[in-house]
């Protein structure tokens, strides 16, 4: 088999699984894992996809964000899941911010704690905790992003700012261990950050798919939160890496 075909082969194969390893293509290509990294990396440097740790994910813009409506319709059981098990993490009485976002209002749907305080820059989570008569709702004012309907800029951080809270549950775009946490709009990344710092604990909460992928702005450093807290379709190999390098991972 040619270079380019093979090549072409390896992008086929990552189209339909949108993350591919090294060992994977060595096996299905019938070729040495140093001619592997040398195509993905002449893969990479012509901007087809992006290089991982042992492997490959599919190539997305930095800047790329899913409208509200795509990001309901994706991962819908993950996203649950986490909810569910983001929730059991909440204790009576503790106060918490539930940063806006699809998984996060999973998570305002299955809080079963009582006599707590949210404070929260999503309307769609308002709306949901407004059925509990247990949970006092805190909206944070700002500019509301049609994008994600999350309320973001300078007004909403220093709201933020004059809280401190017991717990955090932040959404992220993207995960790496290099970059660490990333999302593709800088206003909505400064609020994460200011809720981050507000937080005794923080807790990124992300389905399998944001795992090896980079976007535009950065949220935290691995060091700065505390969990992730995510699906059980991860691979178990990421898993390994990053509680190797400190981060407890929840799924």
């Amino acid at each position: 088999m040619f270079a380019e075909e093979r090549r072409s082969r390896i992008l086929e194969i990552l189209e339909g699984k949108n993350r591919i390893t090294v060992i994977e293509l060595t096996e299905s290509l019938k070729v040495s894992d140093s001619t592997i990294r040398r195509d993905l990396q002449d893969l990479e440097q012509a901007g087809l996809l992006k290089r991982t740790h042992g492997g490959a994910v599919k190539w997305e813009h930095t800047g790329f964000e899913a409208t509200m409506a795509e990001k309901e319709e994706s991962n819908i059981d993950e996203k649950r899941y986490i909810g569910e098990k983001a929730a059991a993490l909440i204790e009576d009485n503790d106060t918490i911010i539930l940063d806006a976002g699809t998984t996060t209002l999973e998570i305002a749907k299955h809080i079963k704690a009582k006599n707590i305080t949210v404070l929260t820059n999503s309307i769609l989570i308002a709306l949901e905790l407004s059925k509990h008569k247990d949970i006092e709702i805190v909206i944070i004012g700002g500019n509301a992003r049609k994008q994600t309907l999350a309320i973001v800029g300078p007004f909403a951080d220093m709201i933020i700012q004059n809280f401190r809270v017991d717990k955090a549950f932040i959404g992220s775009n993207s995960i790496t261990l290099q970059d660490g946490c990333t999302t593709p709009n800088i206003l909505e990344a400064h609020t994460k950050k200011t809720m981050i710092r507000s937080a005794k604990e923080v807790y990124i909460v992300a389905d399998h798919s944001k795992f090896g992928k980079v976007s535009f702005a950065s949220i935290a450093k691995l060091e700065d939160i505390d969990a992730i807290i995510t699906d059980t379709n991860i691979d178990k190999q990421t898993v390994e890496r990053f509680r190797q390098e400190g981060v407890e991972v929840l799924y």
